[in-house]
């Protein structure tokens, strides 16, 4: 019997402040309208800077160029002896450019800049407790060099 193969999601997140703002997306998701960073998934042959660059282009308009590495993040949702799903995110902060004119990702309702304060305020409408916890060590001044993950691209295997 061949063992079964498990893998985590690989996603990335953007944090992006200005003047004391915060930009956000308020998505639909099954559990319905949520607060997120600018995030998702990484694609087959992105770097993890190429994904996040991306993700925030398309859920905000805005494009993102990442300039450190607020901190890599696990989750799983699901009890401990279910199968569940996990994630590990990775979350940037940078700067953004002006929004460009372009159609959001289709779960996107909206993008907004929001204060610490007044995301603190709705801890119930945020995707996950990775919304707050990205601000609050943005906040805090974690920083991590870009050059802090590195990608080595190799070729097939022989």
């Amino acid at each position: 019997m061949k063992p079964e193969t498990w893998a985590p999601h690989v996603t990335v997140a953007a944090v992006v402040e200005r003047d004391g703002r915060f930009l956000v997306v308020e998505e639909e998701t099954p559990a319905g309208l949520r607060l997120n960073q600018p995030a998702g998934h990484l694609e087959r042959g992105e770097t993890l800077g190429e994904a996040v660059a991306r993700e925030t282009l398309e859920e905000t308009a805005h494009p993102f160029t990442p300039v450190a590495l607020i901190g890599v993040y696990m989750t799983h949702f699901g009890r401990p002896d279910s199968e569940g799903v996990t994630y590990v995110r990775f979350t940037y902060c940078g700067k953004v450019g002006d929004a460009q004119n372009r159609a959001l990702d289709p779960d996107i309702v909206r993008t907004l800049w929001m204060t610490a304060d007044e995301l603190r305020a709705c801890p119930e409408r945020h995707r996950s407790p990775l919304v707050m916890r990205s601000v609050d060590d943005y906040l805090a001044g974690r920083r991590f060099p870009l050059d802090f993950v590195h990608t080595h691209s190799v070729g097939p295997p022989r």
